[in-house]
């Protein structure tokens, strides 16, 4: 149930949706490892889903019982699932070649896409002020990947169409949101994403060499069920509006994640693009604050 809104609730609210990309870090930070190191991708993507839906079921099930699994829009979760497989493929598989910074960087663009994409399938008006965050937005997304110089890598294409596809799956969220409730939104696309990564998953299969990497493995599901449930919970607790621009203090955890585990120092021109990209976004979520109030 959602409690009511108020400033002390605003601020748990802000808290756990913190503690989420605190957790997400964690994640990408260990597979990033994972994949450069010891794993095929197509594992180590397997062992995130699995971990999650074992996670989310024994979390859910005694809550939820059978209704967690109770929809009239399976198709929906279905495309989610395909979405989910292929989204979080191409963020590992990228990470493999790309500091957090960069990923992260390029994924904050999600809620420029959204806006774009929204108006385009949604019919959702965009005023000049939304038309220059966007392509300002797209401009910072230039100078992050720098196509036209040594610092390019053909990786961040996979980096941005991660974040196409995740723009995208919150449009298929925004459609649930009306008929689902929450729990079944985020459980049933890692079910169907641990099912449909199995055959890939043991194809590729080859056994992890310690206990390190078993734990680390282990790890990856544990931070990325941890986080959607952190995320679920925190959306109880404040509007989407109020706690959506926390998303950019991920960049930190990121940069420092990436600086004691991988030695990673960001370049100059990364740092002046995410300024761009966040700036951007900040300006799309408070217009769309100024447009629900």
């Amino acid at each position: 149930m959602l409690h009511a809104d108020s400033a002390r609730n605003r601020l748990i609210g802000i808290g756990l949706m913190s503690g989420a990309f605190v957790l997400f870090t964690i994640l990408d930070g260990t597979a990033k490892w994972l994949v450069t190191n010891a794993m095929p991708v197509f594992m180590v993507v397997w062992l995130r889903f699995v971990l999650h839906a074992l996670f989310a079921t024994a979390l859910l099930v005694p809550v939820k019982g059978k209704a967690l699994f109770r929809t009239s829009h399976l198709k929906w979760h279905v495309a989610r699932a395909a979405m989910f497989m292929v989204m979080t493929g191409m963020n590992f598989w990228a990470l493999q070649y790309l500091q957090l910074t960069v990923t992260a960087s390029i994924f904050f663009t999600v809620p420029i896409i959204t806006a774009l994409v929204a108006a385009r399938m949604l019919h959702e008006k965009l005023d000049a002020g939304r038309w220059i965050a966007i392509l300002a937005g797209f401009a910072g997304v230039l100078v992050i990947v720098h196509p036209w110089g040594a610092g390019f890598h053909p990786a961040m294409i996979l980096a941005m169409g991660n974040a196409v596809l995740y723009a995208a799956y919150n449009l298929t969220t925004r459609h649930l949101a009306a008929y689902d409730p929450p729990e079944t939104i985020q459980y049933l696309p890692a079910v169907g994403a641990a099912i449909g990564l199995t055959p890939l998953a043991l194809a590729s299969w080859e056994w992890p060499d310690s206990p390190l990497e078993w734990t680390l493995a282990c790890l990856i599901g544990l931070m990325g069920g941890g986080g959607h449930y952190l995320v679920a919970l925190a959306h109880r607790y404040a509007p989407a509006t109020v706690i959506a621009p926390f998303l950019y203090q991920q960049i930190v955890y990121m940069a420092l994640f990436g600086y004691l585990v991988f030695g990673d120092v960001p370049r100059p021109s990364l740092w002046i693009g995410a300024a761009v990209v966040i700036a951007s976004g900040l300006y799309l979520f408070a217009r769309e604050r100024s447009r629900i109030a």
